[in-house]
This record gives C-alpha cells, structure tokens and sequence, in this order.
C-alpha cells in the first residue's frame, strides 16, 4: 500500500481546545457571539475533515491496476524494474510487472485498467503488434509510454517527454488520444506499423549502421550524433531511384532519394520530416525527397548536427490508401529493416483508430 501523508489535525482559523465543555475561542469576537463562532468553527472543522477523508476513501477505492510491460535493456540503471515499481506504485497504482525478455507479457491482465510500456520504439512497436492481435476490449485498453529508447519517436510525436516522475504523474488527468496503425500487404505475411514504412536513403542508413556496428553504441546522445553524421556523409552520395507511386487513386511516381510512408512526425534519429502529423488524424503523411532536393535534406541534417535544427518542408501528401514499388531493395518497417524483391508491389493502408494511447 503506497504511504500516504496525513496531517494530524487541520487547523481551522481560530485556536480551539479539544475538550468541548472547556472550549476557550481566542479572537475579537464579542462575548455574547462565541457559542455561534464555536458552532460555525466546529461545523466547518467538520465538513474539512468529511472532505479529507472522503477523498483519501475515493483515493483508495479508485486507485489503479496496471500492467507494466518493461524492456529492461533500456534506459539505465534509474530506470530499472525497483525503479520503475517504486514509482509506480508511490502514485497510488497497483503494479503487475512483465519483462520483455519473457513471453508472459503477452498475456494482457484482464484486471489491469491500463498498459505501460517501458522501453523505446522497437518495444512500443513489439506490444502494439501483439495488441492488435487481441480481441476488442483488449485493443481499447489504454496504453501509456515511459520512453526510455534512444530516438522516443513515438512518444515524441506524442509530446510525452520528461522524466518518468513527470509522466506518471500527468496520467491523473486521464487525456488520451487514438492511435492509426498502418498496415502493409505485399511482404509474406501481413505487417504493421507505427512510426512509417518506406524506401531509399533512410532503411540505408540502417544499413550501413549496422554494418558500422554503431548500433552497438551505449550513450544515446552519442548514437545519435553518429546516426546523423553518417546520414549526412551517405546523403551526398545516395542514388535516387525511381518509385512507381498511386497515392488514393491519383499518380505520384518519381524519382526520389526517399519516400516515407509516416504515421508519426519523427522517424530514425529524430528526423523532422512531419511536422504537421499526428499519429491519430486519420491519414498517413507521404514525405518524397526527389533527387533535387538532395542539398537541402543535406543542409537540414547539417543544421540537427549544429543543434539549430531548421524545419525544412519537403513534399508532403496526405494519404490513406497507398500503392507503391520501389527500384531498389533498400526498404524498413518502423527500426526495422524489411527483406522484399526489387520493385515488388506492396499496397499500405491505414487502420483508423486502432488503438488508445494515453497522452
């Protein structure tokens, strides 16, 4: 049961003993209006006190169950499982603790009022995978975001940023949001997404970090840096490739370094490429780097790497319903890199309101 201070008496104006029939009221009232002050001071003594501990009844008998889904290779040492159960439940909630690295997370607790999600992108993308694949009560439970990843993209297109204290605490106000997912047909087996699906310079990126093993690196700040530095250096060099693009029935083909599929504002390592989206408007954004705007998405990755990040407007189209192929095997899903032959056809849809976040 989580510790919760009580005063030992709420003072009320005037100085009172508690012995009734001794009752001395200390003030500039006249003689003859002291028995009504005593009455009005014991009256109002008593509706405080009513108050107070109904509250803390209502506090008690409101108080939440949640199921904490942890990725415990994430974050560091502040944000271990005794860390994040000792704040939790100093909140008032009742914790139920899975780890990621088993498979009982999967099973939602039935009890629990909402989920929270303890990790970075690639663990928020996980659970929320395995949710949509739940029956609908389940599906409409809230989930809440601890971000402890390196990029946050999701929880950063969501405004939730801070420290966990901070987060945990604004659930109180009970905001939430819905949630689109997009869905892709055309790899073996259906997938989704949160963040954004697409092709060119970005799952290359991907590609040469790993290769680099700057994956590997601990420090997140560091990570990034290095994920921003290497982008810049292959953006120069990058070939576009041709893209055969039917955005809700209307003709975008091209030639571009990169065409993202986005659902959030940020993907990768914090890259700005949405500003006007939200994870929960109904529509996908379709951002398309053509090969002319090569120096410009060059210029904005210089400005992220001086900290004077510009925003940058690149095209930009609204979209629900998305065919799209792509000259070149470079391709990703979420932090994903996606395995599909060249230029085979993938159609991209979005799931309206798939889901319940709280903000």
């Amino acid at each position: 049961m989580p510790y919760i201070f009580m005063p030992h008496r709420i003072k009320v104006g005037a100085a009172m003993r508690r012995d009734s029939s001794q009752l001395a009221i200390r003030g500039w009232q006249p003689a003859g209006r002291r028995v009504d002050s005593y009455q009005r001071t014991t009256n109002n003594k008593l509706q405080t006190e009513c108050a107070w501990y109904s509250f803390i009844s209502n506090f008690y008998i409101n108080m939440k169950t949640i199921q904490l889904i942890h990725n415990p290779g994430a974050g560091d040492e502040g944000h271990s499982k005794e860390a994040l159960i000792k704040l939790l439940e100093a909140a008032g909630y009742v914790c139920r603790y899975c780890s990621t690295e088993g498979k009982e997370w999967q099973n939602i607790n039935p009890q629990a009022d909402f989920i929270v999600i303890a990790g970075g992108d690639g663990t928020v993308k996980t659970v929320v995978s395995e949710l949509l694949k739940k029956d609908h009560a389940t599906k409409r439970r809230p989930v809440a975001l601890l971000p402890l990843g390196t990029a946050n993209n999701i929880a950063e297109s969501l405004n939730i940023r801070g420290e966990p204290v901070d987060i945990i605490r604004s659930w109180r106000l009970g905001q939430t949001t819905s949630i689109d997912v997009g869905e892709i047909m055309g790899a073996k087996e259906p997938a989704f997404f949160i963040e954004s699906f697409g092709y060119g310079l970005f799952p290359y990126l991907m590609k040469q970090m790993e290769k680099q093993g700057k994956n590997d690196i601990d420090d997140k700040e560091q990570k990034m840096k290095e994920a921003l530095q290497l982008m810049q250096t292959i953006s120069h060099t990058y070939e576009p490739r041709h893209c055969e693009l039917i955005i809700d029935g209307e003709d975008h083909s091209g030639v571009f370094l990169m065409a993202e599929i986005m659902n959030t504002r940020f993907i990768g390592p914090n890259l700005f490429l949405s500003p006007h989206g939200h994870p929960g408007d109904g529509t996908f954004e379709v951002v398309l780097i053509p090969g002319e705007d090569q120096e410009k998405f060059t210029a904005y990755i210089d400005s992220k790497l001086n900290n004077a990040e510009l925003v940058f407007s690149f095209i930009t189209i609204k979209a629900e319903d998305v065919h799209i192929k792509w000259k070149g095997t470079h391709v990703h899903v979420d932090d994903e890199k996606l395995t599909l032959p060249e230029q085979a056809p993938v159609h991209v849809k979005i799931i309206k309101d798939a889901l319940v976040f709280l903000i």
